[in-house]
């Protein structure tokens, strides 16, 4: 790992080792480098998910070693993996085949604490807020106004829902509450936005938990708790350093959820990256309409980022799928073309370059592949190529890291879909029509209600964060491949004023997701030598 660092351009004093394969990375780096330019931003993305999986991560790390293999310096940034996708259904986020980052083990379970540590922060605030209304209430705090939800990395559905404080007066104030996965709490949120160990303390005290009987709101530090809790995570907000099966820097950081929050990498890791590399490979959790819409609507205005292109990952099977029939042929795939081509609108929303990167699967026909390139360029990609980087690595991504070369170093128009100083409702009609191609939005009471509490509050222009199903284009997953003619409900708006932007909660949407009736922790287990099986 140090000639891995040494080589990306760090220097020794920056580089804390964790082991033989991994280091945290100090945030003095960003001092010393500060007159360096930035490299360019490529945002990996891709068309609406489906069960068979599109390889997002794996044509993200594909990329990487394909721009190593044709000379140029890249660093890779990823989100941590959360042990609730790891043993549900979605398996580990490493890639997979020849385009990895290892090690894939350590990668895909502690890792190097970092989502315990946002846990343990997040149950902190929760306790002392619980011992405060305890021990006197001095600020006065409505118990019934809580919001503050405990978390836990486990997707655990009974948890949802629950109460609190019952066996008698010691145990503190009965009232219902619940638990959120850690990917969804607003302190992984925060750790993911903020820009170094001062924000996050400033951040982290901004949260609000609950109001005053008087309806004043009540902080994190207003309950003194801020200072802990940045103390626990003073190490969590150093980017982690691993590398490729091909020896590129990796930076693998925060895991925010972006069917729930804004599903991508840290903003400190894109900032260090970008001093380190020519191109910085990113990657947006589920379809462009999710991550890569928060990335640039929210992440790239936190961070002062500037993406250059995007890449949109397509399949086959994904094709075939939102075409109705994941077993047909030809007519399938240009019926779910209808999926790409909406997809590809909304890169241009953005005002960027789209290329599309056909992920080929095994049993995909040359022809199968050719036409879906060909339908990409007939929707107005910029280029299509496909990526064989499963099977050959690097080499078998070499076309479409050339392609995404050109298309970064071609001039754009980069701008957001709303502007901060719009209505909280006009921010959220943006995104649904400009994003989803919604006919526009309704918005149940609750959401009305908060909406004008928050405007009230002046907390009116802050970004939006939409909470919606990642399995269509739409609120609703039934709506399948490119839905027109609806509506996008909203039935609940919450304030996450310490991560700064409000989050639509859109029609079922849960933030704690459940386990299956065969999750992939079934597959996992050690064999006769100590050696994990069945991680993926």
């Amino acid at each position: 790992m140090g000639e891995i660092a040494a080589e990306a351009g760090l220097e020794p004093e920056e580089v804390e080792l964790y082991g033989r394969y991994k280091a945290k990375i100090d945030l003095s780096v960003l001092d010393r480098l500060a007159d360096r330019s930035d490299g360019r931003l490529i945002d990996v993305t891709a068309i609406t998910p489906t069960p068979a999986g599109e390889g997002k991560t794996t044509t993200s790390v594909a990329l990487t070693q394909g721009l190593g293999h044709i000379g140029r310096k890249p660093v890779l940034c990823l989100r941590e993996a959360s042990l609730g996708p790891v043993f549900g259904i979605k398996g580990g986020a490493a890639g997979g085949g020849f385009a990895q980052v290892v090690p894939m083990e350590d990668l895909n379970l502690h890792f190097t604490g970092d989502i315990h540590a946002i846990g343990a922060a997040n149950n902190l605030l929760a306790a002392l807020l619980e011992a405060h209304i305890l021990h006197g209430n001095e600020l006065g705090i409505d118990p019934l106004s809580v919001s503050w939800r405990r978390c836990v990395d486990i997707n655990d559905r009974a948890l949802r829902d629950i109460t609190v404080g019952l066996g008698g007066r010691a145990n503190g104030y009965v009232r219902q509450t619940g638990f959120d996965i850690t990917a969804a709490s607003e302190v992984m949120a925060i750790v993911a936005v903020a820009r170094d160990l001062h924000d996050l303390r400033e951040r982290l005290g901004a949260i609000t938990v609950a109001a005053s009987f008087e309806g004043k709101p009540v902080t994190a530090e207003d309950l003194r708790a801020a200072g802990a809790m940045t103390v626990l995570l003073k190490e969590t907000i150093k980017p982690n350093l691993v590398q490729t099966l091909e020896g590129q820097p990796a930076f693998i950081h925060c895991g925010p959820f972006a069917n729930i929050a804004h599903g991508n990498n840290s903003v400190v890791a894109d900032r260090v990256a970008l001093k380190l590399g020519d191109y910085v490979v990113t990657e947006s959790g589920f379809g462009s309409d999710m991550g890569m819409e928060k990335f640039f609507d929210i992440v790239c205005r936190a961070g002062r980022l500037r993406p250059n292109a995007v890449v949109l990952v397509a399949t086959v099977k994904a094709l075939k799928h939102h075409g109705g029939d994941p077993a047909g042929g030809v007519a399938a795939i240009e019926l779910g073309a209808a999926n790409l081509a909406r997809h590809l609108g909304i890169v241009r929303e953005f005002g960027l370059n789209a290329v599309v990167a056909v992920n080929r699967f095994p049993g995909d026909t040359h022809d199968e592949v050719e036409l879906v390139r060909e339908l990409a360029l007939a929707e107005g990609a910029y280029a299509a190529e496909v990526n064989d980087g499963f099977e050959s690595g690097g080499e078998g991504a070499a076309a479409l890291a050339e392609a995404v070369v050109a298309a970064a170093d071609e001039p754009s128009s980069f701008d957001y879909l709303y502007p901060l100083s719009a209505s909280i409702e006009e921010k959220i009609a943006a995104i649904a029509r400009r994003a989803y191609g919604a006919d526009g939005i309704f918005l149940l009471k609750t959401a009305r209600d908060k909406i004008e509490s928050f405007t009230a509050a002046g907390l009116h222009e802050l970004p939006i964060c939409m909470a919606k199903t990642h399995l269509s284009l739409a609120h609703d997953a039934t709506l399948t491949n490119a839905p027109t003619g609806f509506t996008v409900t909203v039935r609940d708006v919450r304030a996450y004023t310490g991560a700064g932007w409000l989050v639509a909660l859109c029609g079922d949407m849960q933030t704690m997701p459940g386990l299956g009736a065969a999750p992939a922790a079934f597959n996992v287990d050690i064999d006769e030598d100590g050696r994990t099986l069945g991680l993926f």
